[in-house]
Protein backbone atom coordinates (compact mmCIF):
# COMPACT_ATOMS: atom_id res chain seq x y z
CA UNK A 1 0.00 0.00 0.00
CA UNK A 2 1.31 3.45 -0.91
CA UNK A 3 1.47 6.25 1.66
CA UNK A 4 -0.95 9.16 1.24
CA UNK A 5 0.31 12.63 2.14
CA UNK A 6 -2.41 15.03 3.28
CA UNK A 7 -2.04 18.80 3.49
CA UNK A 8 -4.82 19.60 5.92
CA UNK A 9 -6.04 21.84 8.70
CA UNK A 10 -7.88 24.07 6.23
CA UNK A 11 -10.11 23.51 8.15
CA UNK A 12 -9.52 20.54 10.43
CA UNK A 13 -13.26 19.79 10.25
CA UNK A 14 -12.87 18.62 6.66
CA UNK A 15 -9.43 17.10 7.30
CA UNK A 16 -11.01 14.85 9.92
CA UNK A 17 -13.59 13.80 7.33
CA UNK A 18 -10.80 13.03 4.84
CA UNK A 19 -9.06 10.80 7.38
CA UNK A 20 -12.29 8.95 8.12
CA UNK A 21 -13.27 8.52 4.47
CA UNK A 22 -9.81 7.36 3.39
CA UNK A 23 -9.62 4.79 6.15
CA UNK A 24 -13.16 3.60 5.46
CA UNK A 25 -12.22 3.15 1.80
CA UNK A 26 -9.15 1.09 2.64
CA UNK A 27 -11.11 -1.00 5.14
CA UNK A 28 -13.83 -1.67 2.58
CA UNK A 29 -11.22 -2.78 0.06
CA UNK A 30 -8.86 -4.72 2.30
CA UNK A 31 -10.94 -5.98 5.22
CA UNK A 32 -12.03 -4.88 8.71
CA UNK A 33 -8.58 -4.59 10.24
CA UNK A 34 -7.04 -2.63 7.35
CA UNK A 35 -6.33 1.09 7.53
CA UNK A 36 -4.55 3.63 5.37
CA UNK A 37 -0.89 4.51 5.44
CA UNK A 38 -1.02 8.28 5.60
CA UNK A 39 0.88 11.34 6.75
CA UNK A 40 -0.82 14.62 7.71
CA UNK A 41 0.68 18.11 7.61
CA UNK A 42 -1.91 20.22 9.41
CA UNK A 43 -1.90 24.02 9.29
CA UNK A 44 -3.31 26.49 11.79
CA UNK A 45 -6.14 27.70 9.60
CA UNK A 46 -6.39 31.05 11.37
CA UNK A 47 -2.98 31.91 9.90
CA UNK A 48 -3.98 30.66 6.44
CA UNK A 49 -7.28 32.56 6.49
CA UNK A 50 -5.52 35.79 7.50
CA UNK A 51 -3.15 35.48 4.54
CA UNK A 52 -6.08 34.74 2.23
CA UNK A 53 -7.92 37.87 3.38
CA UNK A 54 -4.76 39.92 2.85
CA UNK A 55 -4.28 38.51 -0.65
CA UNK A 56 -0.85 37.12 0.26
CA UNK A 57 -1.02 34.31 -2.27
CA UNK A 58 2.75 34.17 -2.88
CA UNK A 59 3.34 33.51 0.83
CA UNK A 60 0.59 30.89 0.82
CA UNK A 61 2.17 29.22 -2.20
CA UNK A 62 5.46 28.89 -0.35
CA UNK A 63 3.67 27.40 2.65
CA UNK A 64 1.91 24.82 0.48
CA UNK A 65 5.17 23.93 -1.27
CA UNK A 66 6.93 23.50 2.08
CA UNK A 67 4.14 21.25 3.34
CA UNK A 68 4.23 19.09 0.21
CA UNK A 69 8.01 18.79 0.30
CA UNK A 70 7.88 17.86 3.99
CA UNK A 71 5.41 15.09 3.26
CA UNK A 72 7.53 13.82 0.38
CA UNK A 73 10.64 13.79 2.57
CA UNK A 74 8.71 11.90 5.25
CA UNK A 75 7.85 9.12 2.79
CA UNK A 76 4.57 10.09 1.14
CA UNK A 77 3.99 8.55 -2.30
CA UNK A 78 1.39 11.16 -3.30
CA UNK A 79 0.07 14.47 -2.01
CA UNK A 80 -3.46 15.80 -1.59
CA UNK A 81 -4.25 19.44 -0.80
CA UNK A 82 -7.36 18.89 1.34
CA UNK A 83 -9.10 22.11 0.32
CA UNK A 84 -10.38 23.44 -2.98
CA UNK A 85 -9.28 27.06 -2.53
CA UNK A 86 -5.60 26.24 -2.09
CA UNK A 87 -5.56 24.54 -5.48
CA UNK A 88 -4.94 28.07 -6.72
CA UNK A 89 -1.27 27.11 -6.37
CA UNK A 90 -1.61 23.45 -7.38
CA UNK A 91 0.66 23.84 -10.41
CA UNK A 92 3.45 25.36 -8.33
CA UNK A 93 3.14 22.66 -5.67
CA UNK A 94 3.14 19.87 -8.25
CA UNK A 95 6.25 21.30 -9.91
CA UNK A 96 8.11 21.45 -6.59
CA UNK A 97 7.80 17.76 -5.69
CA UNK A 98 8.76 14.48 -7.30
CA UNK A 99 5.59 12.58 -6.39
CA UNK A 100 2.08 12.97 -7.84
CA UNK A 101 -0.28 15.68 -6.66
CA UNK A 102 -3.84 14.42 -6.94
CA UNK A 103 -5.82 17.49 -8.03
CA UNK A 104 -9.18 17.76 -6.28
CA UNK A 105 -11.04 18.82 -9.43
CA UNK A 106 -10.03 15.77 -11.47
CA UNK A 107 -12.10 13.11 -9.64
CA UNK A 108 -15.01 15.55 -9.46
CA UNK A 109 -14.88 16.13 -13.21
CA UNK A 110 -14.61 12.41 -13.87
CA UNK A 111 -17.72 11.77 -11.78
CA UNK A 112 -19.61 14.56 -13.56
CA UNK A 113 -18.73 13.18 -16.98
CA UNK A 114 -19.55 9.64 -15.89
CA UNK A 115 -23.03 10.96 -15.06
CA UNK A 116 -23.19 12.36 -18.63
CA UNK A 117 -23.49 15.97 -17.47
CA UNK A 118 -21.93 18.97 -19.17
CA UNK A 119 -23.06 22.03 -17.17
CA UNK A 120 -22.60 22.32 -13.42
CA UNK A 121 -22.98 24.90 -10.70
CA UNK A 122 -20.05 25.61 -8.39
CA UNK A 123 -20.28 26.44 -4.69
CA UNK A 124 -17.19 27.32 -2.68
CA UNK A 125 -15.31 30.18 -1.12
CA UNK A 126 -15.41 33.51 -2.92
CA UNK A 127 -11.84 32.80 -4.06
CA UNK A 128 -12.91 29.52 -5.69
CA UNK A 129 -16.11 30.85 -7.23
CA UNK A 130 -14.76 34.18 -8.48
CA UNK A 131 -11.20 33.44 -9.60
CA UNK A 132 -10.47 31.38 -12.70
CA UNK A 133 -8.07 28.76 -11.31
CA UNK A 134 -10.89 26.30 -10.52
CA UNK A 135 -13.61 27.19 -13.03
CA UNK A 136 -10.97 27.45 -15.73
CA UNK A 137 -9.49 24.07 -14.80
CA UNK A 138 -12.89 22.39 -15.16
CA UNK A 139 -13.59 24.21 -18.42
CA UNK A 140 -10.19 23.94 -20.09
CA UNK A 141 -9.10 20.46 -19.01
CA UNK A 142 -12.48 18.74 -18.74
CA UNK A 143 -14.65 20.78 -21.14
CA UNK A 144 -17.33 21.46 -18.54
CA UNK A 145 -19.52 24.57 -18.46
CA UNK A 146 -19.43 26.05 -14.96
CA UNK A 147 -22.01 28.40 -13.45
CA UNK A 148 -21.49 30.30 -10.21
CA UNK A 149 -24.15 31.96 -8.04
CA UNK A 150 -24.99 35.61 -8.42
CA UNK A 151 -22.98 38.07 -6.32
CA UNK A 152 -25.36 38.20 -3.36
CA UNK A 153 -25.58 34.43 -3.20
CA UNK A 154 -21.79 34.10 -3.48
CA UNK A 155 -21.43 36.33 -0.43
CA UNK A 156 -23.84 34.13 1.52
CA UNK A 157 -22.03 30.92 0.54
CA UNK A 158 -18.65 32.40 1.50
CA UNK A 159 -19.86 33.83 4.82
CA UNK A 160 -21.38 30.54 5.95
CA UNK A 161 -18.18 28.67 5.17
CA UNK A 162 -15.91 31.03 7.11
CA UNK A 163 -18.24 31.96 9.98
CA UNK A 164 -19.92 28.61 10.58
CA UNK A 165 -18.70 25.51 8.78
CA UNK A 166 -15.00 25.82 9.61
CA UNK A 167 -16.07 26.16 13.25
CA UNK A 168 -18.23 23.04 13.08
CA UNK A 169 -21.49 25.01 13.28
CA UNK A 170 -24.37 23.49 11.33
CA UNK A 171 -27.26 25.94 11.23
CA UNK A 172 -30.70 24.99 9.83
CA UNK A 173 -31.14 28.50 8.41
CA UNK A 174 -27.87 28.19 6.53
CA UNK A 175 -28.93 24.83 5.10
CA UNK A 176 -32.10 26.50 3.82
CA UNK A 177 -30.03 29.32 2.31
CA UNK A 178 -27.81 26.81 0.49
CA UNK A 179 -30.86 24.88 -0.71
CA UNK A 180 -32.29 28.07 -2.22
CA UNK A 181 -28.99 28.94 -3.91
CA UNK A 182 -28.69 25.42 -5.33
CA UNK A 183 -32.25 25.64 -6.64
CA UNK A 184 -31.47 28.94 -8.36
CA UNK A 185 -28.39 27.45 -10.01
CA UNK A 186 -30.47 24.50 -11.23
CA UNK A 187 -33.07 26.91 -12.62
CA UNK A 188 -30.26 28.56 -14.63
CA UNK A 189 -29.41 25.22 -16.20
CA UNK A 190 -26.97 23.55 -13.83
CA UNK A 191 -27.36 19.79 -14.24
CA UNK A 192 -25.35 19.11 -11.10
CA UNK A 193 -23.66 21.04 -8.29
CA UNK A 194 -19.98 20.85 -7.41
CA UNK A 195 -19.50 21.22 -3.66
CA UNK A 196 -16.25 23.08 -4.26
CA UNK A 197 -15.40 23.61 -0.62
CA UNK A 198 -14.56 20.59 1.49
CA UNK A 199 -16.74 21.79 4.39
CA UNK A 200 -19.97 22.14 2.41
CA UNK A 201 -20.69 18.41 2.63
CA UNK A 202 -21.10 18.96 6.39
CA UNK A 203 -24.16 21.13 5.66
CA UNK A 204 -25.97 19.75 2.61
CA UNK A 205 -26.55 16.35 1.07
CA UNK A 206 -28.45 14.77 -1.82
CA UNK A 207 -31.84 15.49 -0.25
CA UNK A 208 -31.09 19.21 -0.32
CA UNK A 209 -30.76 19.49 -4.09
CA UNK A 210 -32.98 18.93 -7.14
CA UNK A 211 -29.89 17.89 -9.12
CA UNK A 212 -26.93 15.62 -8.28
CA UNK A 213 -24.31 16.91 -5.86
CA UNK A 214 -20.61 16.20 -6.38
CA UNK A 215 -18.82 16.20 -3.04
CA UNK A 216 -15.23 17.08 -3.86
CA UNK A 217 -13.91 15.93 -0.48
CA UNK A 218 -15.41 12.45 -0.82
CA UNK A 219 -14.36 12.07 -4.44
CA UNK A 220 -10.83 13.28 -3.62
CA UNK A 221 -10.57 10.79 -0.76
CA UNK A 222 -11.78 7.98 -3.01
CA UNK A 223 -9.14 8.90 -5.62
CA UNK A 224 -6.46 8.77 -2.92
CA UNK A 225 -7.58 5.31 -1.84
CA UNK A 226 -7.55 4.07 -5.44
CA UNK A 227 -4.03 5.45 -5.96
CA UNK A 228 -2.78 4.02 -2.68
CA UNK A 229 -4.08 0.54 -3.46
CA UNK A 230 -2.98 0.53 -7.09
CA UNK A 231 -0.26 -2.07 -7.71
CA UNK A 232 1.56 0.08 -10.30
Amino acid sequence: MKTIGLIGGMSWESSAAYYRMINQGVRNARGPSASARCLLYSFDFSEIAALQRAGEWAALTQQMIHAAQTLEAAGADMVLICTNTMHLMADEVAAAIGIPLIHIADPAAQAIKAADLAKVGLLGTAFTMEQNFYRGYLADKHELEVLVPEAEDRAVVHRIIYEELIAGRIEPASREAYRAIITRLAARGAQGIVLGCTEIMLLVGPDDSPVPLFDTARLHAEAAVAAALCEN
